[in-house]
């Protein structure tokens, strides 16, 4: 636990007091930092380390990138109610001002990931081979699914459809979400093919997804959530749509230090690591079932499993 001394200390430049509001909102870069703020990278730089000593704010390195979040809970919590009791009522235009140069950086980031999923539409299944066998990753995911019946499926990210294709005719309902419109066309077609005409497409975005709580038994985020700038934020809206006994299906990759794929495939995020799962579901209400590790291709995929729990567990189909 850090002195109060030293946190109110950290505090008391109002440009800190700035970042320490904006990575509340997401994490950060430096450089995305130093953009919301109109000031220098160096600058920024020295305001982020006096803040971390302060324990309120965190670095985490990925390949040549630091991203920066809020710092330990404990030393977070209090001053983050503090801040929402004092600001009732009160108009900020500094903040204001700073949410809307945030809001601009995370269109940014969407855009460009947007734009290489529709210059990729054709080749994303082949994209994807590149990195793991699928084969296998598919039949480790039946294998931890098995036991309990599909339900109503939800695909973030479906891509072309492919989990749809794979899980589709077991469930009883099968819905896939994706932003580009593209990879939508595709999908129709991949699954009118497999004979899942009847699965439902929508375009959406996996941080606010156009469904209702309580609408999913099954949710599957495949091969998506190292695109993602605020993977915390996907897992939580993805478990917001988990019933009582719902699981959440996360295939991505372990940690690792490729960094052309983050310039030259859009990958936001290097990898994961399993306490990150296990804190971002804690967070989302789940309890982790199971994590697997699939060694072989160049990169080393993981697949975490987490449930909702309640008593109304949905049951094996009856054969």
């Amino acid at each position: 636990m850090v002195a109060p001394l030293e946190i109110f200390r950290a505090l008391a430049d109002p440009t800190r007091l700035r970042i320490f509001v904006l990575l509340r909102a997401m994490e950060l870069s430096v450089g995305e930092l130093a953009q919301v703020l109109g000031q220098s990278q160096p600058r920024v730089s020295r305001h982020v380390k006096i803040l971390a000593d302060a324990g309120l704010a965190a670095r985490r390195k990925e390949g040549s990138w630091v991203f920066l979040g809020l710092g330990d809970e404990t030393d977070v919590a209090p001053i983050l109610g503090a801040l929402d009791i004092w600001q009732k009522g009160h108009v900020d235009h500094w903040q204001t001002a700073d949410a809307a140069r945030l809001a601009a950086v995370r269109a940014d980031r969407a855009a460009a990931a947007e734009r290489y999923f529709d210059q990729h539409a054709e080749q994303w299944d082949a994209i994807r081979s590149l990195y793991v066998a699928e084969t296998e990753v598919e039949a480790a995911m039946r294998a931890l699914l098995a036991g309990r019946r599909i339900g109503r499926l939800v695909d973030i990210g479906t891509g072309t459809g492919r989990m749809i294709a794979l899980f589709g005719h077991e469930a009883d309902s099968a819905l896939g979400v994706d932003r580009s419109p593209q990879m939508l066309r595709l999908a129709r077609a991949k699954l009118a093919e497999a004979g899942l005409g009847a699965a439902e497409l929508r375009q959406g975005d996996m941080y606010e997804l156009p469904l209702p709580d309580g609408s999913a038994d099954t949710v599957i985020l495949h091969q998506l959530l190292h695109f993602a700038q605020m993977p915390e934020a996907a897992i939580a809206e993805a478990a917001r749509l988990l019933a009582e006994g719902g699981r959440l299906m996360i295939a991505d990759f372990a940690s690792h230090e490729r960094e052309e794929l983050r310039t030259d495939d859009a990958h936001a995020r290097l990898g994961f690591a399993d306490e990150q799962i296990r804190h971002w579901f804690a967070e989302a209400g789940l309890q982790t079932e199971a994590i697997e590790e699939l060694k072989g291709g160049e990169l080393t995929v993981k697949l975490w499993l987490g449930h909702r729990s309640g008593e109304k567990a949905i049951q094996r189909k009856a054969a």
